[in-house]
């Protein structure tokens, strides 16, 4: 038998193990007999016709030679031999270390490069200025409840990041052959084993949890340090290279010697940010994305989607992409969260940010996603730090709007279409932690994202059918889409003012997911073990 990569193949959605292989056998063109075993690699929904939605699935079959040959032949099928995709061993550096390698943050950047250097022999030093998982659940569910942040644990400080309490979606558009790694060490901490199938995996917050705790076990099994509650204060450098830093924990400060800095402290970390501005660390703005959190029915959104196949269990809850442009900017959702909740993603006072999430299994009554416009530096200044303070102006305007502490202002789409304050909501009910305040909500964004979002509505109405319906809920303000700043690295990952400090993950401006942002981390380790010795 030899084995042959099929990248599209159609499944039924009420496909039994025979009647898929006698499915197989009639698209391929050979007989039963013919076949091997027939792994399906990936699966992922095609909804193009509403009246046979399926699954597309890329498969691994084992044929005999003749019918290999066959299959082979077929340029429709676009089938290739299989060949295993092979890592190139990792070359480790000679330099001596003068002290840890330190690994600040601990989102999915800062974990996968510590765990990198951890399992190649480096004993790396890992902290985060936020609880561990288990205390930072407590903490955040308190928040949810009160509207109060504990300014050091919250949804975006603490063990896992900001993701944790997020879809966790585990797409990325990158090929890099280590999203595959990522996928794998997730796997082996016990995250589901569809996420090695689907095409859109994703882990819910309830699996992110247990999956972030048990690679903190790992990383520490492996020989790696892990420090909570410690906040990154200062960096030391001599001759432009970093050489040490000073660590704060509960009051107390550490200087310690370090041989390399990995800086995944996330988007939330503003402190940090303006600390590394005024040490003069390389830094530029970047455009980001702003605007609110939409919610709909789930049930609409499969009726749009899946057409007389909504509700079918084996298809789930529906997700949706859409984006237009209106004017010069661009007009999209992000982060979609289906059977989820819209919850408080700020860390204090003065801070309204929207963010959405969802549990495995999806099954909340409502849809939410980001709809967001395009800001450019252009629309908030030359600054590194210019953007950072624009979205603090409209957090802090949301939170105003909101009138009562840790209460988002949000209002229903007709009302927000026909430029009116909402008093009462409708059949879709706000699923917003800890609670909404109805409002005027384009008094907590700029006219421009105003004008924008208003304008995209009708073409995405099109998309989805109902989704202008006046009830839809519209909670504001999701502001951190992406960071607003790039911390600048040259073709090695380091800084080109501090050699020695590896700037990674979403808070460098450098990814924009779970997935990426861990590949990001596993490069920089990368770097890191090319230099030094463990």
């Amino acid at each position: 038998m030899e084995k042959i990569i099929i990248p599209a193949l159609k499944m039924g959605l009420d496909d039994t193990p025979d009647s898929f292989r006698t499915s197989v056998a009639r698209q391929l063109k050979v007989s039963l007999e013919d076949l091997g075993t027939i792994t399906v690699l990936r699966r992922s929904v095609d909804a193009r016709k509403k009246a046979d939605v399926c699954f597309q699935v890329r498969c691994l079959v084992e044929a005999a030679p003749k019918a290999a040959r066959r299959i082979l032949g077929e340029e429709r099928l676009h089938a290739s031999r299989f060949a295993p995709a092979l890592q190139p061993p990792l070359v480790h550096g000679t330099q001596l270390q003068r002290g840890p390698v330190l690994v600040v943050g601990m989102g999915p950047g800062g974990l996968f490069a510590a765990w990198q250097l951890a399992r190649e022999g480096y004993r790396p030093l890992l902290i985060d200025r936020g609880k561990a998982i288990e205390d930072r659940v407590l903490d955040v569910s308190a928040y949810w409840a009160t509207g109060r942040a504990d300014p050091e644990s919250n949804p975006l400080f603490g063990e896992g990041g900001a993701g944790t309490f997020s879809d966790g979606k585990l797409t990325a558009r990158s090929k890099d052959p280590r999203c595959a790694l990522v996928i794998d060490t997730f796997l082996a901490c016990g995250a589901p084993q569809e996420i090695g199938l689907l095409s859109k995996p994703h882990l819910g917050t309830d699996n992110l949890r247990r999956v972030v705790a048990a690679l903190r076990q790992e990383i520490i099994a492996l020989g790696g340090e892990v420090r909570f509650s410690t906040k990154l204060e200062e960096i030391r450098t001599e001759n432009g290279r970093v050489t040490g830093v000073t660590l704060l924990h509960q009051g107390q400060r550490e200087q310690i010697p370090v041989s390399a800095l990995v800086l995944a402290i996330g988007q939330g970390a503003r402190d940090t940010y303006t600390y590394l501005y005024t040490a003069g660390v390389a830094m530029a703005p970047k455009a980001f994305a702003l605007g609110i959190r939409a919610e709909h029915p789930q049930q609409l959104i499969n009726q749009s989607q899946y057409g007389p196949f909504a509700g079918h269990p084996r298809l789930g809850a529906a997700d949706y992409v859409l984006k237009t442009q209106v004017g010069d900017r661009g007009v999209y959702s992000f982060c979609m969260c289906p059977g989820g909740f819209v919850v408080a993603s700020g860390a204090g006072p003065g801070q309204m940010v929207v963010n959405g999430m969802s549990n495995f299994r999806r099954d909340a009554q409502n849809a939410n996603a980001a709809l967001v416009v395009q800001v450019f530096p252009e629309d908030f200044g030359p600054s590194p730090l210019d953007g950072l303070r624009f979205q603090q102006r409209w957090e802090q305007a949301a939170w105003d709007l909101g009138g009562t502490e840790g209460l988002a202002p949000a209002c229903r789409m007709g009302d927000f279409l026909k430029a009116r304050p909402t008093t009462a909501f409708g059949s879709v009910t706000p699923s917003f932690r800890p609670g909404v305040t109805g409002a005027d909500i384009s008094r907590c964004l700029p006219g421009f994202v105003t004008d924008s979002l208003r304008g995209a509505m009708g073409t995405f109405a099109r998309e989805i059918q109902g989704f202008d319906m006046d009830d839809a809920v519209l909670t504001a303000v999701e502001s951190r889409t992406s960071a607003p700043l790039r911390i600048l690295r040259d073709e090695s990952m380091q800084s080109p003012t501090h050699r020695g400090l590896y700037p990674v993950g979403e808070g460098a401006g450098y990814a924009g997911g779970i997935v990426s942002s861990a590949v990001d981390g596993l490069k920089a380790a990368q770097a890191i073990i090319s230099q030094f010795a463990p």
